[in-house]
């Protein structure tokens, strides 16, 4: 068994351009069929802010796969800690054996999720998009921001967060980009500026409405992971021109979709296209220039076991980490 910890992974694991088809190839596979994913399992710790998830999933065909913890405590930066934590352990496909633990910390599922954004950046928003709206300013909006980047030549950046503090701590940390950035004074205004927007909060009241929202918009949703999490108003995805969920059963009971079902503005018999879809037939995705198009990420098991897989055989080649 290979112990790797965090610092070993970002040796080689980088927020860059060579993830995005492992991840893309993690999609498809769900979207096809091949893969064994069980419902998420969470624990809410409301005392103090926090919730840890267990994912899990077998991708067919695949030597190994991926069982991962992870931590979201959000009131950890008041205490000067990261709000995320975290580990995955991989087994062996065959017999279950153990092959490695990694000690990420959460590294990994933050650089995954990432990446999924730029995934739906790439394929549902307009190829010239050029402004990015980002909502919130914690660590995933950065690196929501940074993978973005990865596929659309950004110039303008809009953000909006409560916390005015964290808004300048966010501008300064991009000072370095020659890249106009400017703090919106609302939601509202950020939308009137953005072509690509990314929602990157645990907020459980809507942030954004569709009346805000320009022709042309891109919108990626990734912070409502669990029931009681909404970013957008829920007739945002019976209004938009396309809904895509990262795995339609997930989304119906954790994501955006989980709370326009609860309030019928969507019927549960619909379906809808998923990420991977689009991935596999591009024709699927945006039709035209105008569309209001929405990404609905709930972070899913298969791409922890692609991040994971991929992490692990690095490290091993470069003969890192420590073997039991």
């Amino acid at each position: 068994m290979l112990i790797l910890n965090k610092n070993d992974i970002i040796q080689h694991v980088e927020l860059n351009k060579n993830l995005l088809p492992i991840i893309e190839e993690a999609f498809k596979s769900l979207s096809k069929g091949l893969v064994m994913m069980p419902p998420i399992t969470r624990i809410d710790i409301e005392k103090y802010n926090g919730e840890t998830d267990v994912k899990a999933a077998y991708v067919e065909g695949l030597d190994s796969f991926a069982i991962k913890i992870a931590s979201g405590f959000f009131d950890n930066p008041k205490r000067g800690l990261p709000s995320s934590n975290g580990l995955m352990v991989l087994l062996d496909s065959k017999t279950g054996v153990v092959k490695s633990v990694l000690l990420d910390e959460g590294y990994l599922t933050d650089t995954r999720t990432a990446i999924a954004g730029a995934i739906a950046t790439k394929y549902l928003s307009n190829q010239n998009a050029n402004s990015v709206g980002v909502i919130g300013a914690g660590i995933q909006a950065k690196l929501q921001l940074q993978a973005i980047m990865l596929v659309r030549k950004i110039n303008k950046i809009i953000i909006w967060t409560r916390d005015e503090t964290k808004a300048n701590q966010f501008k300064e940390s991009f000072k370095n980009l020659d890249i106009d950035l400017n703090i919106a004074s609302s939601c509202k205004e950020l939308a009137s500026l953005s072509e690509i927007i990314v929602t990157t909060t645990p907020s459980k009241k809507p942030l954004l409405e569709f009346d805000w929202i320009k022709k042309g918009t891109h919108i990626t949703a990734m912070g409502s992971d669990s029931e009681q999490k909404n970013e957008l108003d829920p007739r945002m995805l019976k209004h938009c021109d396309q809904y895509v969920p990262d795995n339609q059963l997930q989304t119906s009971a954790l994501g955006e979709l989980h709370h326009a079902l609860k309030q019928n503005i969507i019927h549960s018999k619909e379906k809808f296209n998923e990420l991977g879809d689009i991935i596999s037939d591009p024709r699927l995705g945006r039709k035209n220039k105008e569309d209001i198009t929405i990404c609905d990420l709930t972070g899913t098991g298969v791409q922890d076991t692609a991040i994971a897989r991929f992490a692990y055989n690095l490290c091993k080649t470069n003969n890192l980490g420590i073997n039991i």
